[in-house]
């Protein structure tokens, strides 16, 4: 190799990812990918729909521009998508909470401060104990999820007194991905699959039942690597972080598994 190719080589070189979910998001992580080399596959296996309650969604949220709450709970960026489209506007005296970084810089983007996130533990359970120990006083929350959101949130925070709705913002459903994109899986010439929700760890499992051992199935962190693996995928590496970049970092870090021949049958 001469100098100038070792000084041009980046991590990814040779790899093709698949992104599993499209939109705004999806394009933001191909082009991170691209940056790092790889050719990202973006193949959307879940989209969002609306929920199947919307009066009660249209109460709750108008609660919340009343000032009715003391906080608001916002686990995932989708949630975030939904504030947006009803053009919520949040009193100053209602904190919001973001499960992690990802959801915290949907929230700045679109212009809502952030109140908390848990430093250690992204999860609905440290966003919780996180409320719990810095609110003794009984707080009246509110908790935005996906249909089929665990209620560990709302749970934690009703046991330790405080006084919580629980509403359903959005559903999550499956997409079927083309038949190419089942072939180019099952022959291996998709080097590695991003697993960023359990979500989508269930689609990768319905949709690919034949994945090549060679493929590398990389989870966003350990909360959704445990989902993959309940849902029977064996996870190759684990991000530290729930965060996409610390996800491309983690695959970064492994050498090209095999280079498979694009153009065989």
């Amino acid at each position: 190799m001469t100098a100038s190719e070792t000084k041009t080589a980046r991590p990814l070189d040779g790899w093709r990812v698949l992104v599993p979910r499209g939109g705004p998001w999806g394009d933001s992580v191909a082009a991170s990918l691209r940056a790092m080399g790889a050719v990202p596959v973006v193949a959307p296996l879940i989209n969002f729909a609306p929920t199947t309650d919307q009066d009660a969604l249209d109460a709750a949220l108008a609660r919340l521009q009343a000032g009715e709450y003391d906080w608001l709970t916002i686990t995932s960026a989708t949630t975030v998508d939904v504030l947006y489209a009803h053009r919520v506007a949040i009193p100053s005296k209602t904190k919001v909470a973001a499960v992690g970084e990802t959801t915290a810089a949907a929230l700045q983007a679109v212009g809502y401060d952030v109140a908390l996130m848990p430093e250690l533990d992204n999860s609905a359970a440290g966003m919780a104990e996180k409320i719990i120990s810095i609110e003794p006083d009984a707080q009246r929350v509110l908790t935005l999820r996906s249909e089929i959101a665990k209620p560990v949130l709302s749970v934690m925070l009703t046991e330790a007194g405080h006084d919580v709705d629980s509403v359903v913002a959005y559903r999550t459903v499956g997409v079927p991905v083309t038949e190419r994109i089942r072939r180019d899986v099952e022959n291996g010439r998709i080097n590695a699959i991003l697993i960023t929700s359990g979500s989508v760890a269930k689609q990768v499992r319905e949709q690919f039942p034949e994945i090549p051992d060679t493929t590398m199935l990389a989870a966003i962190g350990p909360r959704t690597a445990k989902d993959a693996e309940k849902a029977g995928l064996p996870v190759t590496a684990i991000a530290d972080k729930q965060t996409v970049d610390a996800l491309i970092d983690t695959v970064s870090r492994f050498t090209l598994p095999h280079a498979a021949d694009e153009f065989a049958p």
